[in-house]
């Protein structure tokens, strides 16, 4: 029953959400388009300064959940070679 009441909250949850949401959403604020663009039709690099950071705040997820994966799949796997070694010994 726990598993059903946790489904209803999050669905809750999430239905909420959605509604709450605002109907119209910009990708990005209007004065930082306007001013990468400007920039980029003078021979500036602004646009791919920002293109970059946007490359390096998409990589960071994944990185710390790889970093956390290879973290915990290196400590399982000494502990089933423990626990080899100590079934052998008896």
């Amino acid at each position: 029953m726990k598993i059903g009441r946790w489904v209803a909250v999050v669905s809750v949850w999430a239905a909420l959400t959605f509604f709450a949401a605002p109907q119209t959403v910009q990708a990005q604020c209007p004065m930082c388009k306007i001013g990468a663009e400007s920039n980029m039709k003078n021979g500036g690099s602004q646009g791919k300064g920002l293109n970059a950071g946007i490359l390096y705040m998409l990589a960071t997820p994944y990185l710390l959940v790889g970093g956390v994966a290879f973290y915990w799949w290196r400590n399982r796997r000494r502990k089933d070679e423990e626990d080899v070694w100590t079934t052998d010994e008896q």
